[in-house]
């Protein structure tokens, strides 16, 4: 029996043998290692030192403004005085009226328009709701047509109108991004210096001083934002200011030509356009 064994066992391994292909290994192997197949996502991020230019706009480039953006304009504006309502009144016994014509003289004051630099800071609460706080002082020239007097010199005078205002933007996240706003404006005057040359008799005596008190008013406002590149935005911005009733003193309470202090009141609103450029952090 175990003679049989054996030989069927070498006539198996005969057969076996004789169907495996020349040159062929019929070595087998218990294990192998397996290899893992390539990472898409490998190459989808960007090298750890690239760098974002402060002029280049990126893949990680935020697109309009919303929620958390701190912006910084610097704007040339232009300021439009508007004087609509203003009135002078001068003693009526003095010699000042008596060559006028007349003691009231309505609708009679003036101020030059101007342009000056102006800075915005700028935060935005939500996506649609802002807050911005501007600050500029331009200096105006002032005059008073008064009667048969005509026009004179009243002086000249600086303006600090901080304003704030809650704006709501329409389109937020977007390259164009329109706005409207309401606000407040504090006029605060300062560096002020009365006429020193009216001409003629009155020459520097008509009105001899100049004082101007702080006044408080709403403003309107209409605006956009635009996206240039990064985070730069060119910014065009248009404000309606209301400053109702100012009160001017014109004259020394002893000026002998106006009988005392001449006092002003005078309704200005100012429109106030401005254009620049601002940077998001």
């Amino acid at each position: 029996m175990a003679t049989a064994a054996l030989f069927a066992l070498g006539s198996v391994s005969f057969a076996v043998a004789q169907t495996t292909p020349p040159g062929a290994h019929n070595s087998v192997s218990t294990s192998s290692t397996m290899q893992a197949a390539p990472d898409a996502s490998v190459h989808l991020r960007a090298p750890g030192d690239h760098h974002c230019g402060i002029f280049q706009t990126c893949a990680n480039t935020k697109i309009g403004l919303g929620k958390g953006d701190f912006v910084v304009r610097l704007s040339a504006l232009g300021v439009i005085t508007n004087n609509t309502g203003s009135r002078v009144k001068l003693n009526a016994s003095s010699p000042a009226a008596q060559l006028a014509g007349g003691s009231t003289f309505r609708h009679n004051v003036s101020a030059t328009n101007q342009v000056m630099p102006e800075l915005t800071l700028e935060y935005f609460l939500t996506d649609h709701l802002s807050l911005d706080l501007i600050a500029s002082s331009t200096r105006h020239e002032a005059a008073a047509h008064v009667g048969n007097l005509g026009k004179l010199d009243a002086g000249s005078f600086w303006i600090l109108p901080p304003t704030l205002t809650a704006a709501y933007h329409f389109r937020p996240h977007k390259r164009f991004n329109p706005y409207a706003g309401l606000g407040i404006t504090v006029a605060i005057f300062h560096n002020m210096h009365s006429a020193t040359n009216l001409g003629g008799a009155y020459n520097g005596a008509v009105f001899n001083a100049m004082h101007m008190k702080t006044n408080v008013g709403p403003s309107f406002n209409l605006g956009f934002d635009y996206q240039l590149v990064g985070n730069w935005f060119f910014n065009f911005d248009i404000k309606q200011i209301l400053l109702f009733n100012q009160s001017i003193h014109l004259s020394s309470r002893n000026n002998p030509i106006t009988g005392g202090r001449v006092r002003v009141h005078d309704d200005v609103h100012p429109t106030v356009v401005g254009a620049g450029i601002e940077y998001r952090f």
